[in-house]
Formats: C-alpha cells, sequence, structure tokens
C-alpha cells in the first residue's frame, strides 16, 4: 500500500507513554535492531553470528524472531533470498564484519539481479577504529561499504544507538520499493553493546511508495497495442514479483497477443494457454516470431543475455518496455520505455486498450502460437536429447502441484529455463553457484507444510554441502537432487565447443548418499527409471533427504540462420 505522508502522527495512550517512559533495564543497541525488525513485520531472521555482531545475535535471545543460522555466510544469504522471493517479505540477514560480510556478496548479488528483498545488517569494527584500516582490529577493512554499495541497492550507516531504527526503516522501506532488492546496515560493535535507555520500539510504517506510470505513456503505449496487427508480449520476473499475473492473462487476451515467458517470469502465463509461446528463449524460431511482431510489450524484464536468446534478438517492430528498474530501461533495445511497477502499469493498459477479438484475429494469433512450438519441438526432436527430456519430466511428474522448485545452474537447469511448465526460482540472475539447495531451505522456513526440492549438479552441490546440517537441525523438507556428472558439465560443454578440451572441469567428489546420511539425512542413489518413485518417496518424507542421480546430460543445440 501507499504510505500518506500527511498522515497524523500515532497518540499514545497514558499506559503506553508511562511504558517508553520506564524501559525494561539491560537493553543495549541489539536490542533496538531486533525490536525494529519486530515493529517492521519480522518474523524470521538468517545469519550467522561473529565477533562483533555479538550484540545482535545476544538480543534475539530476548525477542520472538525465530533464527534459522546457516553455516556459510553466502549460503544464508541465498536462504534469505528465497524467503523473500516466495514470500514477497523483507528477509532480514545478520552478518558479522569483513570476511564475515564479504562471504555474503555472492548471495546479495543474486538477490539484486533477482530483485529479492534481502535486508542485510552488518556489524562493523569499533566507531573508534573506523576509517582507515590501520588500527588492527579483527577483520577491519579500510572501508567496509565500499565492498557492498556496487552489489546493494542501497547502503545505511549507523554511528550511534539512537539511529538505529531509523536506518533499519529506511532500509526496509528500501527494499520493498519497485523493484525489491537487497539493502545493507552497518552497525559498528559498540554501537550494538551499548546500553540504552531508548523506548522500546513499536509498531513503525516502512511502507514503500507506489510507482505509477505516466497517463501519456500509457495513452502512446494503450495506443500502439490496440492498432498493432502482430502484437506479442514478453513477460519477465517483475510480473511474478508485482503478482500481475492476471492482469497480464486479462490484457494477452483483450490484445489476442501472444505470451512468451522469461525464465525469470515463468508462472507469469499459464503455460498451456492457447496464446502462450512458453518459455523458448532460446530458439531461433520464438526469436524470429518475436522479431516479426509490430508491437512489441516487455513487462517486467530488462531484455538481458538470457531473453535477448544472448543478443542475437533484433526486432524489427516498435517496442514498448515496462520496468521499475529505472536502470534497465532501454538499456539494451531503444523503446517506448515506461518506469512503472508491472501491476500498476498492466491495470492503466487494461483500461485504456482496445480489445482485438475478432474470431480471425484470435485463429491468427493461436495458429501462430502453434506454428512456432511445432517448430521448436521439431527442433529438440532432431537432437537426440530423449534422455534429457525424460529425466526433466520425471522430476516434475514427482513434484506436487504446490510445490517450489529450486535450481542450481547445473544442465538440466537450462533445461528448465525453457522446458519447465510453471513457476521455478534459479540462481541464473547473477550466475554463481551454490544457489539451490540453501534458497530451498530458506522456502522451506517460509512454509514448513509443504515439500521444496532442490535441484544441483555435483559442482554447485560441493558448494552447499555444510547446509545439510541446517537442514537436518531445523528438520526442513527440502528434497535435494543432486545430478552426478562428474564435474562442472556446462562448462564442460563450453570448453569443448570453444576450445575442443577442457581444463579444470573434472572433479574428484564424495560418495553423495553416505555423506548426507552421515548428516542423519536420509539418501537414495537413483536411475533415469526410477527417478520419478525414488524423488516422490523422498519428497513425500517429512525432514530433509537427498537423492543422487548419476548422469552425464547434453544441453540443446541453437539453431543459426
Amino acid at each position: 500500500m501507499s504510505h500518506d505522508h500527511d498522515d497524523e502522527p500515532v497518540r499514545f495512550t497514558a499506559e503506553q507513554t508511562a511504558a517508553a517512559l520506564a524501559p525494561p533495564a539491560g537493553r543495549n543497541g541489539g536490542d533496538l535492531v531486533v525490536e525494529t525488525l519486530h515493529g517492521l513485520g519480522a518474523t524470521t531472521v538468517f545469519g550467522l553470528p561473529g565477533q562483533h555482531a555479538l550484540g545482535m545475535f545476544d538480543a534475539l535471545r530476548r525477542s520472538d524472531l525465530a533464527y534459522v543460522g546457516l553455516r556459510v555466510e553466502n549460503n544464508a544469504g541465498f536462504a534469505a533470498d528465497a524467503y523473500g522471493r516466495v514470500t514477497g517479505e523483507v528477509a532480514p540477514l545478520l552478518l558479522s564484519t569483513g570476511p564475515g560480510a564479504l562471504t555474503s556478496l555472492a548471495a546479495l548479488q543474486e538477490s539484486a539481479a533477482a530483485s529479492a528483498p534481502v535486508l542485510a545488517i552488518s556489524s562493523q569494527v569499533p566507531a573508534a577504529g573506523l576509517g582507515g584500516g590501520r588500527h588492527g582490529h579483527l577483520h577491519e577493512l579500510r572501508d567496509q561499504q565500499a565492498s557492498f554499495r556496487d552489489v546493494v541497492k542501497s547502503v545505511h550507516t549507523v554511528r550511534t544507538p539512537s539511529q538505529i531504527p531509523s536506518a533499519i526503516a529506511a532500509a526496509w522501506q528500501s527494499a520493498l520499493t519497485a523493484p525489491h532488492g537487497p539493502v545493507w546496515v552497518e552497525i559498528p560493535q559498540d554501537v550494538l553493546l551499548a546500553e540504552t535507555a531508548m523506548p522500546v520500539v513499536t509498531a513503525m510504517d516502512a511502507s514503500p511508495p507506489e510507482l505509477h506510470p505516466r497517463p501519456e505513456l500509457t495513452a502512446v503505449a494503450a495506443h500502439l497495442l490496440s492498432h498493432a496487427a502482430r502484437p506479442a508480449i514478453i513477460a519477465g520476473g517483475g510480473v511474478v514479483r508485482s503478482d500481475a499475473a492476471g492482469k497480464l492473462r486479462a490484457l494477452a487476451e483483450k490484445l489476442s497477443a501472444p505470451v512468451v515467458s522469461t525464465a525469470g517470469g515463468k508462472g507469469a502465463f499459464p503455460w498451456e494457454h492457447p496464446l502462450s509461446l512458453q518459455s523458448w528463449l532460446e530458439d531461433r524460431h520464438t526469436t524470429d516470431f518475436l522479431e516479426d511482431a509490430d508491437v512489441l510489450l516487455v513487462v517486467g524484464s530488462g531484455l538481458g543475455e538470457l531473453s535477448s536468446n544472448y543478443g542475437t534478438f533484433s526486432p524489427r517492430g516498435r517496442m514498448i518496455q515496462i520496468e521499475a528498474d529505472l536502470g534497465k530501461l532501454e538499456s539494451n533495445y531503444p523503446a517506448l520505455g515506461i518506469h512503472a511497477d508491472a501491476r500498476n502499469a498492466l491495470s492503466a493498459l487494461l483500461e485504456s486498450v482496445e480489445e482485438r477479438r475478432e474470431a480471425q484475429q484470435v485463429a491468427e494469433a493461436e495458429a501462430a502460437v502453434r506454428t512456432v512450438l511445432a517448430k521448436v519441438r521439431a527442433r529438440i526432436d532432431s537432437q537426440d536429447l530423449d534422455a534429457e527430456q525424460h529425466i526433466l519430466a520425471e522430476v516434475r511428474a514427482a513434484l506436487p502441484a504446490a510445490s517450489p522448485s529450486f535450481w542450481d545452474m547445473t544442465i538440466l537447469a537450462y533445461w528448465a529455463w525453457s522446458a519447465w511448465p510453471g513457476p521455478l526460482h534459479s540462481g541464473q540472475g547473477a550466475g554463481g553457484l551454490g544457489y539451490a539447495f540453501p534458497a530451498a531451505l530458506g522456502a522451506a522456513v517460509a512454509d514448513r507444510t509443504t515439500p521444496v526440492l532442490a535441484v544441483s549438479g555435483d559442482g554447485g552441490a560441493m558448494y552447499s554441502l555444510a547446509e545439510l546440517a541446517t537442514a537436518r537441525q531445523y528438520d526442513l523438507p527440502v528434497t535435494w537432487l543432486i545430478v552426478d556428472d562428474g564435474g562442472y558439465g556446462i562448462l564442460r560443454e563450453y570448453m569443448t565447443d570453444a576450445f575442443g578440451e577442457t581444463t579444470g572441469t573434472e572433479l574428484a567428489r564424495p560418495d553423495f548418499v553416505a555423506l548426507a546420511e552421515s548428516f542423519g539425512v536420509p539418501a537414495v542413489r537413483t536411475t533415469p527409471e526410477t527417478l520419478r518413485a525414488d524423488l516422490r518417496a523422498a519428497l513425500a518424507t517429512p525432514g530433509p533427504s537427498v537423492v543422487v542421480l548419476p548422469a552425464l546430460l547434453r544441453m540443446f543445440a541453437p539453431t543459426h540462420l
């Protein structure tokens, strides 16, 4: 909801005023942190303690916040990322100084690329030691803020206890302002430990401002779409994050416009809808079709490397781009750029466009979709990739409809970006390894009633093995499918294609089944023939589980003009 800055200030009752005048004894800056998070609506925090952050972690004992501790800061960041993605709420991430904070950077980069609202709160050396890196403090950096400024949306520094509530509230609002993203707050050790007589922090309003489209841009976009002969739509992750799938469907049907979803936009449009081009953006036939559109509406996507078919996409018609991230607006292609939240912009367009639902227009659009999908199917069928398609179909069949899935940067995930029929979450925003399993743990924390699937290759799995202990400690319902091909499979393919041989791609790895069992996590080695049954059994078993599939998979080859 939008925040009315003209609201009257909240009036305290006499009892509330008396409580504020006599705060509990024994509180410190760390208590102000957890009280502020609670007042903003947080219920769960992720993180890893460290020497300078102990005041913040000790305060958790005196709060109602649930704490989920992971074994590596980067994995804690991935867990917070997923919690933010599936709930749409801010996910607090508590970190220490220096090495502890820096270890989270790859996860925060993924959150920035995927617009996940993560609030990282990091400790710092004592305030007297700031500014130079010459005081000899453990974990000391010359400028810790500088390490985060290029990654997160906003940086907020605290230097006294009284600054803590407002700084965290400002960061919270920044994280939730469209586009969502990670933010960072830095608090020195002595500020966290300093005793405070400040009143207990009460409920705080950090509602983000709404981002509405400018009416003159909506009018032009509606005119272009209403009079297009061959309109088409690309739906990106912004549609999903703004909960605008229903409005997108209504607009597509009103315009008789085919829709293709990006990997991040899966779930933005029904997979089997007669106007659905599904997600085959890494396909020349799909690219040709989109290039032929006379008006192309791009909603919630910056048309980056993957969504532009690795830069080969070259539209010939007029493009309209709706994007909440101002930095992505027209950054790759010229367009009528509309800086707005996807839901608000689609609502405005729905009210303004004229219907294109004549029987001939509908029939032509649906026939065009069928033709493109048939060409895609023929291309895949010609490449002897039955095993890959079978494995992906078995995974889909085993996963309950309501269960979310999280995918690492592995060959099966590259397939899923195009062929998975429904929503998924992956680390393809920034493209770092190790995302799937800790992210799935974060999603399971958000909803323990539904099993969650994580999919990794053996290379990516090695980044996250320590979190088997986390899964067991919190008894989280996550099934981890590890596709073991003996190395970095996608890099093996890239290097073979580019150089004819590989370097550094082959890996010694553990017996994943025995290793999982050593953590008290049940595990099974499966085959393509038994995969569906083994996955179903694992997902139906309470708590964590591991399924290992030895398989050497191949990527589909692109088509060229």
